[in-house]
This record gives C-alpha cells, sequence and structure tokens, in this order.
C-alpha cells in the first residue's frame, strides 16, 4: 500500500504544498471519518458548556449592576478557556504524534515505508502533519468560540489572536517533541513516557528560572524574561492579561508571545532536522538489524558449522525457570519493555528531585499545590500509559494469540500485568507517597490531611491503572485504546481542576452552584461512559459513569468548604467502585478476546 502510494505521488503543482504522500493521504481520509466531526463538535460544545455554567454561576450569585461587571466575566473567562485549550493542544498533540508512529513501529509498518522512495523529509514531516491534522482543526474550529468573548467585553481581537498563535506554535512544538522520540524509541511506553518528562521538564526549568532569576540580567534582558520564551503557560497568561508591556531585548521591543513563538519555530526546526537526519539510524531497531545480520553470517556457514556455532549459542544462554504465574514472571522478571526503559525512570527520579526540591522551597509561602499537583500528575500519568501499553503492545505484536494455546486464566493474566504494571512504576507510585510524608514533614500540611493524600493515592493509582487495562483490552486499535484511557485521565483530572477554578473565580457561596454544574456533570458522565462501556456496556458502569461527576462535584465544594474526611470518603468509594466496575468486565472481555470462556 505503501509502495503504490509513493508512485501515485508526483511533486508537482498543489501536491507539492501537501508536503508528503502520508500527509496528502490523511489529509483526504480525514473527512471520510465520522469521528473527526464528532470530535470538533463535542470539543465545541464542551467549551460553550464551560462558558454557559460560568455565566449561570456568576448570575446566581452576584449582581450584574453594569457594563463594567460583564467585561471583567468576559476577561475572566478568557483566562480560564486560553490555558485549558493550550493544555489540550500540547497533551493531544504530543499523544497523537508519539502514539502513532509508535504504532508504526510495533506492527513493523515503518520498515515498509523505509523501503518506499519517501525521503527523510516527506516521512518525518509528512507524518507529524498526519497526526497533528485533528489537533489543529480542533483549535481552528473553537476561534469563533472565543471570538464570542468579544460580544462581552474585557477582550480584545489582538489577544485572542495572540492566545491561538501560541497555542498552534506549542502544539507544533509538543507534536515534534513526540515524534522524534517515538522515532527513537523502540518500546511505545518509552516513548510516550519520555515525551510526557521531556515536556514536563519544559516547563519546570522555565519555572525554576523565574523563580531563580529575580533582577538577574542575561544578554541584555532578565533571566525571567527569557524563560517565558521556554513556557508556553507563561507566554498564554501574558496574552490574557491585559494591557502587557512590551519587553525589552537588546534594545528591542518585544511582545512576550512574540518572544515564546520565535523560541518555539526555532525548537520545532531543530528538532525535526535531527528526525529527519537519524530517521534511518535509529530504524530499523538494532534489535532486528543484529538478527538479519546473525542470519546473514549462518548462510555463510556450511550446515556442520552452522550448526555448532548453534549448539555454541545455547550453551552460552543461561536457562531461565519460568515461575508458577508465567504472565507475571514476565513482567516482573524480564525486560519486557525494554532495557532503555531505566532512562524514563532515570529521568522520573531527576523530575521527582526537583519537585521534592520545589516544594521544600515554597514551603513557607504555601504555595506547595502549584508543584505538588503537576508532580502527582504525571506520576498517575506514567501509570496509565504503563497499563495500557502493556496491553496494546501484546495486540501489536500479535502475541496475544499465543494465550489461545495456553494454560492461562483470565485472572493470571489481569492480576499478572495490573502487578507487573505497579512493579514497573514502582518509583512513580512511591516517591508521591514520599512527597506527601514530606509535605507532613515539613509542617505543610496535618497529619490528618497526610493520611488522607496518602490513600487518596493509592486508590487513584489503582483507579488509572486498571483503566488503562479496561482501554487496552475493549478496543483492538492500539491508538484508539491509547488516546482513550490516557485522555480519560487528562479530562478528569482537567475537569476538576477547571471546576475548581470557576468555582473560587466567579463566587464565593457554594450553595448556588449545584444547578449551573448540572449540564457540566451529565456531559462528563456521558463522556465517561462513552469511554468505559464502549464495547461491553453493563449496568455497573453506566451507573459508575453517571455518579461519579456527582460525588466528584460534592468532594470538590466539599474541600472548598474546608471539609476534609467528607471529600475523602466519598472520592475513594467513587473511585474504587468505578475501579471494580472495570475489572470485573476486564476479565470477562479477556475470555472474548482470547476465544475461550472458564466455568466457575
Amino acid at each position: 500500500m505503501a509502495c503504490c502510494l509513493v508512485q501515485a505521488w508526483r511533486p508537482s503543482g498543489v501536491q507539492f504544498l501537501l508536503v508528503s504522500p502520508v500527509f496528502a493521504r490523511e489529509l483526504v481520509t480525514a473527512p471520510r471519518r465520522i469521528k473527526h466531526y464528532v470530535a470538533r463538535g463535542v470539543y465545541v460544545a464542551a467549551l460553550l458548556m464551560l462558558m454557559g455554567t460560568a455565566w449561570l454561576v456568576l448570575a446566581g450569585s452576584q449582581t450584574i449592576r453594569n457594563y463594567g461587571d460583564l467585561a471583567r466575566f468576559g476577561s475572566m473567562l478568557f483566562q480560564i478557556l486560553a490555558p485549558l485549550q493550550l493544555a489540550v493542544a500540547i497533551f493531544f498533540s504530543a499523544l497523537f504524534t508519539a502514539s502513532s508512529v509508535s504504532q508504526e513501529k510495533d506492527r513493523k509498518t515503518l520498515v515498509l515505508l523505509l523501503m518506499t522512495e519517501l525521503s527523510n523529509f516527506e516521512l518525518v514531516v509528512g507524518k507529524l502533519c498526519a497526526s497533528l491534522l485533528t489537533v489543529i482543526v480542533l483549535i481552528l474550529a473553537a476561534l469563533p468560540v472565543f471570538m464570542s468573548l468579544l460580544l462581552v467585553g474585557g477582550v480584545n481581537v489582538s489577544q485572542i489572536l495572540a492566545v491561538f498563535a501560541v497555542t498552534i506554535a506549542s502544539a507544533i512544538a509538543a507534536g515534534s517533541l513526540g515524534s522524534t522520540i517515538a522515532l527513537w524509541r523502540e518500546k511505545t511506553f518509552q516513548a510516550l513516557a519520555m515525551t510526557a518528562l521531556a515536556i514536563v521538564a519544559l516547563f519546570a526549568v522555565s519555572e525554576v528560572l523565574i523563580y531563580l532569576g529575580g533582577d538577574r540580567w542575561f544578554r541584555g534582558a532578565e533571566l525571567a524574561v527569557w524563560a517565558t520564551s521556554l513556557s508556553p503557560w507563561r507566554s498564554v497568561l501574558l496574552a490574557t492579561a491585559p494591557a502587557t508591556e512590551d519587553l525589552s531585548i537588546a534594545g528591542f521591543a518585544m511582545r512576550p508571545e512574540s518572544l515564546f513563538l520565535l523560541g518555539a519555530v526555532c525548537f520545532t526546526f531543530l528538532i525535526n532536522s535531527v528526525a529527519i537526519r537519524k530517521v534511518r539510524l535509529w530504524n530499523p531497531s538494532r534489535a532486528i538489524r543484529q538478527t538479519q545480520s546473525s542470519r546473514n553470517a549462518g548462510t555463510d556457514l556450511s550446515t556442520t558449522e552452522h550448526e555448532q556455532v548453534q549448539q555454541q549459542t545455547m550453551r552460552a544462554q543461561s536457562h531461565r525457570v519460568v515461575g508458577s504465574y508465567p504472565v507475571l514472571w514476565r513482567e516482573v522478571q524480564t525486560w519486557a519493555y525494554g532495557k532503555r526503559v531505566l532512562a524514563v525512570r532515570f529521568g522520573y527520579l531527576l523530575l521527582a528531585s526537583f519537585a521534592l526540591w520545589g516544594i521544600h522551597a515554597l514551603v513557607q509561602s504555601g504555595n506547595v499545590s502549584i508543584v505538588v499537583l503537576p508532580f502527582f500528575l504525571i506520576s498517575l500519568f506514567l501509570v496509565n500509559s504503563q497499563a495500557v501499553t502493556a496491553i496494546s503492545n501484546e495486540r501489536d505484536m500479535k502475541t496475544l494469540d499465543l494465550l489461545l494455546v495456553t494454560d492461562v486464566t483470565p485472572r493470571e493474566f489481569v492480576f499478572g500485568k495490573l502487578v507487573g504494571v505497579f512493579f514497573n512504576t514502582k518509583e512513580m507510585v512511591a516517591l508521591p507517597l514520599v512527597a506527601c510524608g514530606l509535605l507532613l514533614w515539613w509542617g505543610a500540611i496535618s497529619l490528618e490531611d497526610a493520611i488522607y493524600l496518602g490513600l487518596g493515592l493509592m486508590v487513584i493509582n489503582l483507579f488509572v491503572a486498571v483503566l488503562g487495562l479496561h482501554c487496552g483490552l475493549i478496543h483492538e486499535n492500539s491508538r484508539i485504546s491509547i488516546a482513550t484511557s490516557l485522555g480519560t485521565v487528562f479530562f478528569l483530572f482537567v475537569g476538576i481542576a477547571t471546576c475548581m477554578r470557576i468555582m473560587v473565580a466567579f463566587s464565593g457561596s457554594f450553595g448556588y452552584q449545584l444547578a449551573p454544574f448540572l449540564a457540566f456533570m451529565l456531559g462528563g458522565g456521558v463522556g465517561l461512559y462513552v469511554s468505559l462501556g464502549a464495547r461491553n456496556a453493563s449496568a455497573a458502569i453506566f451507573c459508575a459513569a453517571f455518579t461519579c461527576p456527582f460525588l466528584t462535584f460534592y468532594a470538590i465544594t466539599s474541600y472548598l468548604q474546608a471539609q476534609t474526611l467528607a471529600p475523602f470518603l466519598v472520592a475513594s468509594a467513587t473511585y474504587m467502585f468505578t475501579t471494580l466496575t472495570m475489572l470485573i468486565p476486564a476479565i470477562s472481555e479477556f475470555d472474548l478476546a482470547s476465544g475461550r470462556m472458564t466455568e466457575e
């Protein structure tokens, strides 16, 4: 198929503007898929729902006296929606590009593309543009929604255009990073984890520079100003702020977002240049080259010599005894996800050390949540990505079919994978708990809060791990399973953060907020039901999907009212019940996937 696609490609006229036949095919086939339109409609509807919810909260709790109140509402709503859209763009750009390239590697189709007449530029840039098409379309579809804020006031056209420029540049840069790392790494988990760690590290470096910069100058500008060029988050916040002053760098006046755009363009060009130059050196992988070399060496030997070489090789290999639970043994005792996963662990440990340092530095100011929440979120993201790729890799490499002729029971498979997930991500599970202990030791939280926080983290870790296994089993396509699992975690926690932001920004009383958030919670319940019950819907999943948003809302409002025990009990019970509703169907789905049923 790839060969026919390249032969039909003629780099002339309009086709030359399409960069690559890979992108041209995606541009032609994407409008034929219904989900292409559903994604845009859902995203725009979600933004409109957030705007309506914020207006109902404001109108129900405060009195709107004049146009100034409307302008303040428009400005504050703009400052909520713009960072939310930036987070969505960066997350899905990195996710789509990394998972798309990793899927090509796992299915051995990237080797076929390398055998065609595609140049390195057409392969790398074409795959990047094809993966970013959905995200860019989503961002552009939201432009009329943001322009509608002009009717309320408090926002001007230049601010909206600056926010969208920063968002699109950030999406392209994050996608380029994800594509390059996926072309470099061999395993899907390595690509997803290293991409996430690199993005978080970039944000962390910029924040550290801003924190330590102070009045220090570098080449005609403050160090904090240079840090702005590294952080899309800071650039979006500056673009949404009214009357932002121009920056002076080496005597030249420059807008804050212009400095970031320049840095994003340079970063995108450099990292794609590295990928274009190294793509055929990185691929095929070293393991495939070594196998092919050994086969070529074996053909040059006689039959007797070849048998002697095989016998010597078998003697050199140490005999390994498989345990009573082979799935668990493979997850724990072998390098099932590649030896280079150690780089992921080292990167996480380095990031965790910086996070703990930042927590210690901010204890006195009381702003530890700025560091703690992103640190907890990246840990949960890595646990979930490990869980979903543990199943998707088996599907792509066709090793899941081997279970048809084994005696492995569904419980052995599911629980073996689950224990393997926690074993391979033990650092991601343990270090957030260590952070809770350090917060207690440094006096940032009380003993009661530390206990609730630690137990809550254990419950959420189990939830995201089972969610990854569940999505990997119910979806046959790896990209869909990875996007569904990680997207559910992302929207779950980002939705909670957005709700808290709206509550704090627009209302001082929580008695008026249930009615405005009803539509938001119902929409979240529908999305969660579609995510969890895509193939094996049940009454338990239906109940969990629609009660989880309401009970989470109750936990949020109780926490904002300085309660601790009630939010912990409600959230723990909610997510434990949701975990059980996924765990039981996961075992049944394994029976269906393997083509056999067990009798209890």
